[in-house]
């Protein structure tokens, strides 16, 4: 909303210094420091208010080392970080901008199914809280929706060369979005682009990089491309949405581990959202240049903002847990940044923690039902999933694998900044 006004200002009344809102790293740093802001202040009086409602959390009896100490640590503290991620993105974005639209529906969305399973946790009494469908139901609703707008939305595009003798789109699956237009290289040479409306992704560490869902749906046929391809994409938009989301909410079982990971994997997407924005880094890089992206930067500062405001109180011993609230929304916002700024393929490596701690139980949940089903008893690989407390249960401090956590979780954001020159 600033954004707009003071451009307004700017054009109208020729305002002193309106002209650095249209710069996007001052909006972005802008928004990193009100984000800071807004967690630490409203996160202490957020915390006074839980702890005065008696809004604690329930600790299950899991045998695991300083348990007893977190229980009534106040809960639902993802309002924190929501809070801090929505006010400055409203103030300090485009939001008319459909990127900014998208991120601020993921936030909001799976925030709300977490805030629904927290409340049920904590005021109806039931541990179990919100039915598991209804939680999928969810995810799959914002993967439809998510997948949808990036597949039909017309002002969501990328930018295609135009080389004489090879064709601009490869197949049925994409259309041309704008009338061709020329850029001046550094060197002086003309050339000519288009915007498309293709569903592509970047694949890592290869030379051509770019992949387009449509030529996944050309294996069953090139009639079946039209109508396929817009079901594949949308489906895998929904199986990365419910699989971070769900990873996301599974880290958060140690005090900061969630919140440090998320910020670490969000500070790397914003990245790529502003060198993909960018057209001139975008073709220095050799890489996929998306308009209007880098104003997705915005977004991101309040994001990592909130995560590190949040820190602030959820750092061991924590003053305050995130709940399903947070770590719903987390994983949503980091799902939905990856698919939107083109690198879904890369999750595997940003993501690595949430990946891991989700292999985690599947392989310990399957290892106990094949090994009860074979010998009678159900055995165990690690000794208690996820994996942190696996560590937990082999006497190493939370503070410790937290941190551990934290550097692997830098060093697979850093390898995966390295594959935009790696290709």
């Amino acid at each position: 909303m600033l954004y707009h006004l003071f451009i307004y200002l700017r054009e109208n009344f020729n305002l002193t210094g309106a002209g650095l809102f249209q710069f996007i790293t001052f909006r972005a740093a802008m928004a990193v420091i009100l984000s800071l802001v807004i967690t630490l202040i409203f996160g202490k009086r957020l915390i006074r208010f839980l702890q005065h409602k008696q809004i604690g959390e329930t600790i299950r009896d899991l045998g695991l080392q300083g348990e007893d100490t977190k229980r009534g640590t106040p809960t639902m503290g993802g309002l924190i970080i929501i809070a801090g991620i929505i006010i400055p993105t409203l103030l300090f974005a485009r939001i008319t901008n459909v990127y900014i639209l998208m991120m601020l529906l993921s936030t909001v969305w799976l925030g709300l199914i977490g805030f629904l399973d927290d409340y049920i946790k904590v005021f109806r009494k039931n541990k179990e809280g919100l039915a598991g469908r209804f939680k999928i139901l969810g995810q799959v609703g914002l993967g439809i929706i998510i997948g949808t707008t990036m597949y039909y939305n017309q002002y969501v595009t990328t930018t295609r060369e135009v080389i004489p003798g090879q064709p601009v789109l490869f197949n049925k699956a994409e259309k041309i979005a704008s009338k061709p237009y020329e850029r001046v290289d550094e060197k002086g040479i003309s050339h000519t682009y288009v915007q498309v409306n293709a569903p592509v992704t970047t694949v890592p560490f290869a030379k051509n990089h770019e992949l387009s869902y449509g030529k996944i749906a050309a294996l069953f046929g090139e009639k079946a491309v039209e109508w396929l391809t817009p079901l594949i994409y949308i489906l895998f938009v929904i199986f990365i949405i419910t699989a971070v989301s769900n990873g996301a909410n599974i880290t958060d079982g140690v005090d900061g581990l969630a919140t440090g990971v998320s910020a670490v994997a969000g500070l790397c997407f914003g990245v790529f959202a502003y060198l993909s924005g960018n057209f001139v880094f975008a073709g220095y890089l050799n890489i996929m240049h998306i308009p209007n992206l880098g104003e997705l930067s915005i977004f991101v500062g309040a994001f990592v903002g909130a995560c590190i405001g949040f820190l602030w109180y959820n750092a061991y011993p924590a003053q305050v847990f995130m709940g399903d609230t947070g770590s719903l929304a987390l994983g949503g916002i980091i799902a939905s940044l990856a698919i939107i700024v083109r690198k879904e393929l890369l999750i595997p490596i940003i993501c690595g923690i949430f990946l891991v701690e989700n292999i985690s139980v599947m392989v310990q949940v399957y290892y106990f039902k094949y090994t009860k089903k074979k010998y009678g008893e159900g055995r165990r690989i690690l000794k208690m999933a996820p994996l942190h407390h696996h560590y937990q249960k082999s006497g190493y401090h939370e503070s410790k694998i937290v941190t551990r956590f934290w550097i692997i979780g830098i060093i697979l954001a850093v390898l995966s900044v390295v594959t935009l020159k790696l290709q």
